[in-house]
């Protein structure tokens, strides 16, 4: 789950960070003092699941900017120091899908959080299960005529597929997949590192051992999510012809059959808890985007 925050006030968005860091509870895209130049495109381009925003701020109106945000297609949470019945009726409005009061409850923004991460992982997968049964129930889509498409544009197919598009580690990915293109020629398949590093160097990062470690926690994420999001896909039917083949040709199978478990008994997956195999995805991802 990307995470933007904006509230004028650096120590509450420090706190913020700090509590999503220490809860895995999405990544900290963005943190900025004010709202007054964002616009709903650059939310987008980000890939922004969750604003957070606070309501009063010196330069802008934080419901305004909501309003203003209308198109946004993530969720919104407001926080801020009124305690007003107006003017939080007002926040709801708006278009917020929570709202929280000042000074800040480490226990509420993690129940919120949580419950905001639980919703859009469901959106995901309703969209996910849409796609195949489209697919399965309409022959003439499934056996339409397929137009050549570039290894990217295939593999950025298969992350739709697998619940990823949207994620933070989505755009890497993808970079990946044209790195390896380009400089792996079938002998021994690059480490990590060496992947890492040169997607690294392609961002410029003033800091490229840094970017290289932003960049591994941000594909351990959309791997995970990918992971949940087949795991669904196996507890609907565990016969569907998605599931059978992207469970062992992606991931550790015994991996999402633990995770199968633990959806099956209404509790939420933890990242913590899973062994996320990171080499083994991008090599599955690289070899099915070359496929004609």
């Amino acid at each position: 789950m990307n995470i933007m925050l904006i509230d004028d006030d650096e120590a509450i968005r420090d706190m913020l960070q700090d509590i999503i860091e220490d809860y895995e509870l999405g990544t900290v895209v963005a943190s900025l003092p004010s709202a007054a130049t964002l616009t709903t495109t650059e939310l987008v381009a980000r890939h922004i699941d969750l604003l957070i925003i606070d309501m009063l701020m010196p330069d802008c109106d934080g419901i305004d900017s909501v309003r203003r945000f209308h198109d946004f297609p993530g969720k919104i949470i407001m926080i801020s120091q009124v305690d007003s019945k107006d003017l939080i009726g007002k926040a709801y409005e708006s278009g917020v899908y929570s709202y929280i009061t000042k000074p800040l409850n480490r226990n509420e923004i993690v129940s919120v959080l949580r419950s905001v991460e639980e919703y859009i992982r469901l959106e995901r997968f309703a969209h996910t299960l849409q796609s195949t049964l489209q697919t399965t129930l309409n022959p003439a889509v499934a056996m339409a005529p397929a137009k050549k498409v570039t290894p990217q544009q295939k593999a950025a197919a298969l992350l739709k597929e697998l619940g990823v598009a949207g994620t933070a580690g989505y755009d890497d990915l993808l970079e990946i997949i044209a790195y390896l293109q380009a400089h792996y020629k079938g002998s021994t398949f690059p480490s990590l590192k060496t992947i890492f590093t040169a997607i690294a160097e392609e961002h410029a990062a003033e800091n490229i051992q840094k970017e290289a470690k932003t960049i591994e926690q941000r594909l351990r994420r959309a791997v995970f999510q990918a992971m949940v999001s087949t795991a669904s896909m196996g507890v609907v039917d565990y016969t569907n012809p998605k599931f059978e083949e992207y469970a062992p040709f992606y991931f550790d199978y015994a991996e999402v059959c633990s995770i199968m478990r633990t959806i099956q008994q209404n509790e939420k997956p933890q990242i913590s808890k899973v062994h996320i195999n990171t080499k083994k995805f991008i090599q599955a991802l690289y070899a099915a985007s070359l496929e004609p």
